[in-house]
């Protein structure tokens, strides 16, 4: 039967070459791995692709080879090398390739434990990791649509990081006796984009750097013809569904099947529940491909954690935790329990003639540490830096060349009335102090920018320290400039209002490792945000977990090295401290904490606190009492979507004009009394998702915060595996699932993309018959 035009390239002169053009012609003649026309060949025979995901920025550099020995154990013969460019070149022409970022190290310790290497070096990673792995610098260059772009601010400096990627690991390639097999273009772009030319410019910077393996790209199942290019394997990302997914790749090409990324599990945002995989359903699924003749990835094989200040954040403003347990088969800590167990079951049946899979390595030490106080303390407004910027109006900090961290602004109000100190943005959390005394707080999660102060006798200094949590590496939100934002205005209650300039700049800027200042100590305990110093004694090096549930929010250093971000809201309330970084002796601690502690001491724990929530112990909040006023309002569309898991846009007979929008779901596909959204996007004129970043949920009908995730946040969070689900374990709120978004402005809204709840037809919530809203005021307060 004649091959689709498409289809042809995966074939070359005969059968089972490799792809042609990402080959030299020497090298072609008799690759050692290819891409055939149903099989991935390694020597010319047939190879199905186990390959499990790890990052070796998340793992300590001690513990690499064994986690690696866990993966092969587990009956994966492939492991995924991430790179993140911020991680390797986090000032801009400075690649750091030493000590915890020796990518070809840890290229090297997988091929002496039998493991094949598959690279996905960007420049866009994505990974709840910091701005998606891309520069802060980046963000020096003014606009919001130019990453993950052809514009030359982009292009350039990605081109000559894939250069340098080369350089250090286009040695390590199977064609060089290596193990690298395959190396991934960009990193789910039909997500975000629809340029096929700006993935041809990507697939040439990677050929160009000397890579001469098969390449290839990822998207997930719903976005796979978006952005396929001949020149590339597209394979499929998804948590469900394999056969869908397989579809929509044999829909496009003719190649071996394969799953980039198979999630075994999720991730964790602040002060949401923890999340967990359905083991069976995984298992099932993995059963399904592999008797398919399917390759996949299972995302994570071990999740580890985000040491430092790497941690990312999710769409709209939702922090990633330190913690990247991910619940994956491997533990963060390196565990392995009854679903390591259970994988290895499951790859053993699917092992090839005469492959045996070697034990499992042994459980590392763990051990626990009595309490210690921390008693030194040194308060950040007294360790500023003598540094000062002087600005009429503050801008982003990326103008300012500081990278991220804690600034403080400082102004002097002259005497008159209260007022409201108002911003135009703050990114991400900022404490304003009027007098010496705490006034209020800015929240950009709730897009909070502006705080009361009372009246004046004299001249007051305000001061306002705002901290940088972490830059949204999802959706063309990754354009995530910090800082506090002007114009910054005084509006009287009368209506009066004036902007307020000259305002003093410093910074702490914690810089790519989280490199602490130098701080001035003193023997007593304070009030407000400060840095806390204590020490604990141990003779034996073994992993423990601090608890930090008595603490606000902050960071924490260990001997000096940054450990990460910590924050009593949950669901995290422990620290994970490897045992090679604990010294036998003294061991010092340093806690930032920016809200002040309940009790300022820390024990280590032999197990982890992975799922305790404490909504009382965030930042204050205006009580909300919303309710929608829909009454007498007709909607601007409304209609039936079709059923099953797939992604459909809905486009209105007219465009509508307003500020919030409702989605109302009239019934479901199940007939019962729950809704759910995968995923809600809303499209401009051209047909164009919006920018989500100024996005907030004005209102939702009900959520489920008990047996699961079922935060209405998870519909706007450009994440299809997760949803908006109405409340049921503690019984059925009356009335129908209403959803309303808060777009920040006033738009025009032509269409929406709707994605439903994913997994098996059985799932509940699926909304068949609907209806939309759009207004400037569809929720009202009290």
């Amino acid at each position: 039967m004649p091959l689709h035009p498409s289809r042809r390239s995966f074939l070359g002169a005969a059968a089972g070459t490799a792809l042609a053009l990402n080959i030299p012609r020497a090298a072609a003649a008799a690759p050692r791995f290819a891409v055939g026309e149903k099989d991935f060949l390694l020597d010319g025979k047939p190879l199905q692709i186990r390959c499990g995901e790890m990052h070796f920025a998340r793992v300590p550099r001690e513990y690499w080879g064994h986690r690696l020995k866990a993966i092969k154990a587990m009956g994966l013969n492939t492991v995924c090398a991430y790179l993140f460019w911020n991680y390797h070149e986090w000032r801009e022409g400075q690649y750091r390739w030493d000590g915890q970022r020796d990518a070809a190290e840890f290229c090297r310790l997988a091929q002496a434990e039998g493991l094949w290497v598959i690279l996905r070096p960007g420049p866009y990673a994505c990974a709840e990791w910091e701005m998606g792995g891309l520069p802060w610098w980046l963000l020096k260059h003014p606009g919001d649509n130019f990453l993950r772009s052809r514009a030359p601010a982009f292009v350039q400096p990605a081109r000559r990081w894939l250069h340098e990627v080369g350089r250090v690991l286009a040695p390590l390639q199977v064609t060089q006796g290596g193990p690298i097999l395959m190396v991934q273009v960009e990193n789910e772009y039909g997500f975000f984009g629809d340029d096929r030319d700006y993935m041809r410019s990507m697939r040439q910077a990677v050929l160009d750097a000397r890579f001469d393996v098969p390449l290839f790209q990822c998207n997930p199942t719903n976005a796979v013809a978006k952005t396929h290019i001949p020149e590339l394997l597209s394979v499929a990302n998804f948590g469900s569904d394999p056969e869908r997914g397989f579809k929509a790749l044999e829909s496009v090409q003719q190649g071996p099947l394969m799953c980039g990324e198979y999630y075994s599990g999720w991730f964790d945002t602040w002060g949401t529940p923890h999340k967990r995989g359905d083991n069976a359903r995984a298992i099932r699924d993995i059963d399904v491909m592999l008797k398919a003749n399917g390759s996949f990835s299972l995302y994570m094989a071990h999740g580890g954690t985000t040491f430092g200040l790497w941690a990312g954040c999710d769409r709209p403003f939702r922090p990633d935790t330190t913690s990247y347990d991910y619940d994956a088969p491997i533990s963060e800590a390196g565990w392995l329990g009854e679903k390591f167990r259970s994988y290895r079951e499951c790859l053993s049946r699917h092992l090839a003639p005469g492959e045996t899979l070697p034990a499992a390595p042994a459980h590392l030490p763990v051990m626990a540490v009595p309490a210690f106080a921390l008693r030194e303390t040194a308060p950040v407004f007294g360790n500023l830096p003598e540094a000062v910027i002087r600005d009429a109006s503050p801008r982003n900090i990326e103008q300012y060349d500081i990278s991220r961290g804690l600034v403080a602004y400082s102004i002097v109000l002259p005497p008159g009335p209260a007022g409201k100190l108002e911003a135009a943005n703050a990114r991400d959390l900022a404490w304003v102090f009027a007098g010496g005394r705490l006034a209020g707080t800015m929240d950009t999660r709730h897009r909070r920018f502006s705080v009361d102060l009372p009246a004046r006798t004299q001249p007051t200094n305000v001061e306002i320290l705002l901290y940088t949590i972490a830059r949204v590496n999802f959706g063309v939100e990754i354009h995530d400039r910090k800082g506090l934002q002007g114009p910054v205005m005084f509006r009287t209650k009368d209506g009066a209002a004036e902007e307020l300039t000259g305002w003093d700049i410093r910074a702490i800027d914690f810089g790519a490792d989280g490199d602490l200042p130098p701080l001035r100590w003193q023997a007593k305990r304070v009030a407000g945000p400060a840095f806390w110093r204590g020490s604990f004694e141990v003779q034996a090096q073994a992993d423990t977990f601090l608890d930090m549930s008595s603490w606000g929010q902050g960071i924490v250093w260990i001997n000096g090295r940054c450990l990460g971000r910590y924050w009593s809201i949950g669901p995290t309330q422990t620290m994970y401290l490897p045992g090679p970084w604990i010294k036998a002796g003294r061991n010092e601690v340093i806690v930032l904490d920016l809200t002040g502690p309940r009790a300022s001491r820390i024990e280590g724990r032999t197990t982890p606190i992975l799922d305790a929530l404490h909504p009382e112990r965030d930042l204050a909040r205006p009580a909300s009492n919303a309710r929608p006023r829909l009454a007498g309002l007709a909607p601007v569309h409304s209609g039936e979507f079709a059923s099953g898991p797939a992604t459909q846009e809905v486009k209105f007979e007219q465009p509508a004009r307003g500020r919030q929008l409702c989605l109302e779901a009239v019934d479901t596909f199940d007939g019962k009394p729950h809704a759910a959204v995968g995923e809600l996007a809303l499209l401009n004129q051209d047909g164009k998702p919006m920018n989500q970043s100024a996005w907030t949920i004005a209102y939702a009908s009900s959520e489920e915060a008990h047996k699961e995730d079922g935060g209405a946040l998870n519909a706007i969070n450009g994440q299809n595996s997760d949803y908006w689900h109405t409340a049921y374990s503690k019984g059925v709120p009356p009335g129908p699932a209403r959803l309303v978004i808060d777009l920040g402005a006033t738009v025009d809204i032509a269409g929406l993309r709707y994605t439903p709840r994913q997994g098996p037809d059985t799932v509940t919530g699926r909304i068949r018959r609907y209806r939309v809203y759009v207004g400037d005021r569809l929720v009202q307060q009290g």
